[in-house]
């Protein structure tokens, strides 16, 4: 498509002024309007003559099949002249799904001719996870003088899956060091600490006189104490609540997947520890259960388990989610919640909930810090309002403050950290309650 650019109005336009003037002063000048009018258009018509036709533009396109939610990614196009025209002040636009990505600023090119290659670089920013579209691939450019504007339009019709951020749970767990890192394929025994039991050895001076079996020290004849190791196989249950409040945005993703990322680190290093791992998804119904599953290749099940998590606009139902999974597990395990509330009143269900599975299970409450809450309450107020705004914060504040300090009175590990710092504070506490023997 091809048109007359604002400065081709202005030119024609310059003529009418002119014309007026020339005529007041003699009628018989008339003739220079239209002299003037013609020659404009002609110098359109010649500039419109050696503007780059989009016939000559080359296309070709690098779109990546898979992105991770949270992780920033790039689209890039190449563009290639076959003429000698050029094309001037080259503005190229992407067009995506704006539910699933954020719409990328403008791309400018000065100048684009037969001898160099346009390079075309537009970040995918995630807003969620799902299947989105890149529909479209738009370009402007304009004529060697600026008269005339074309504009081409490319089909991409190309599909994006984002899924969860596998790519940052690798990156971290490389990062991450502790004394329960796990390295090769055969198991690593740990003597010496745990619970279960491992051999028999002769007593030596500087062991602790409690792990002295006398039973059989009194049949060798000779101090014998017992040696235990780290016990492995527990259950660990990733339980995501993927009711209404987890699809509020913070820092660009819903609560949601930022929880996925962080549930996804903490799997993979119990998948390492070699304990089992399984998923639990639920709302007003239960969406998703999978049981527990140990190795590294349970790790790939894990992932397609979180993919299919969805998001609901549905409220929480506490009382038949936390019921539900409570029935299925046989064994002790390690619950990990990840959820959110709003004030003690609608947080009244979950405790009620978690109290019952508190007393056979081992639960780590995980939930975003609301900064945009924080930062409310803490405002400098500058009028009645700001003080009333002020003072609502701090009371959701301090209910959050009153239903963790319950939790933790059940024996409930909780964590609340901002969403960049989740993943390796829930890491760090499961380390603790391997190392302490909790389960």
């Amino acid at each position: 498509m091809m048109r007359p650019t604002l400065r081709s109005a202005l030119l024609i336009s310059l003529g009418i002024p002119l014309s007026l003037i020339l005529i007041i002063w003699d009628e018989g000048l008339w003739l220079f309007g239209v002299v003037y009018l013609f020659l404009a258009l002609l110098l359109i018509g010649f500039d419109a003559l050696n503007s780059l036709g989009a016939s000559r533009i080359a296309l070709s396109q690098n779109i990546p099949q898979l992105l991770y939610a949270g992780h920033e990614d790039y689209a890039y196009f190449s563009l290639t002249i076959s003429s000698r025209l050029r094309a001037y002040g080259v503005t190229a636009l992407l067009d995506v799904e704006s539910e699933y990505l954020n719409k990328a600023a403008p791309v400018i090119i000065d100048r684009l001719d037969q001898r160099e290659v346009g390079e075309l670089a537009f970040p995918l920013v995630v807003k969620r996870r799902g299947k989105a579209k890149i529909t479209n691939l738009w370009l402007k450019w304009y004529s060697p003088w600026g008269l005339v504007v074309r504009q081409t339009k490319w089909d991409l019709d190309h599909e994006v899956s984002i899924v969860p951020n596998v790519h940052a749970v690798k990156t971290a767990a490389l990062q991450i060091d502790s004394r329960d890192a796990f390295h090769g394929t055969k198991v690593q025994q740990q003597r010496g600490d745990g619970t279960e039991f491992d051999a028999l050895r002769e007593y030596q001076p500087g062991y602790d006189l409690r792990s002295i079996d006398w039973k059989h020290s009194a049949r060798h004849r000779k101090l014998v104490c017992k040696e235990f190791q780290v016990e492995r196989n527990h259950n660990v249950i990733l339980a995501f609540d993927t009711g209404h409040l987890m699809t509020r945005p913070i820092d660009g993703l819903p609560q949601l997947d930022h929880m996925i990322n962080a549930g996804l680190l903490l799997g993979f290093m119990a998948l390492r520890g070699g304990d089992k791992v399984g998923l639990y998804g639920f709302d007003a119904k239960v969406r998703r259960l999978a049981k527990p599953l140990g190795g590294h290749q349970a790790f790939s099940h894990l992932q397609s388990n979180c993919a299919e998590l969805d998001y609901q606009h549905n409220e929480t139902n506490f009382t038949l989610g936390l019921s539900h999974l409570s029935g299925k597990l046989q064994r002790r395990s390690l619950i990990v919640l990840y959820t959110d509330f709003v004030d003690t009143v609608t947080a009244e269900l979950m405790i009620e909930n978690i109290t019952r599975m508190a007393k056979r299970h081992l639960i780590i409450f995980v939930t975003l810090e609301d900064r945009e809450l924080s930062e409310v309450a803490e405002r400098k107020p500058h009028s009645v309002n700001d003080i009333a705004k002020s003072v609502v914060a701090d009371d959701f504040l301090r209910d959050r403050r009153v239903v963790f300090e319950r939790l933790r009175r059940l024996g409930v590990h909780c964590i609340q950290a901002q969403a960049a710092s989740l993943s390796a504070d829930l890491v760090e506490r499961y380390l603790a309650i391997k190392h302490q023997e909790l389960i």
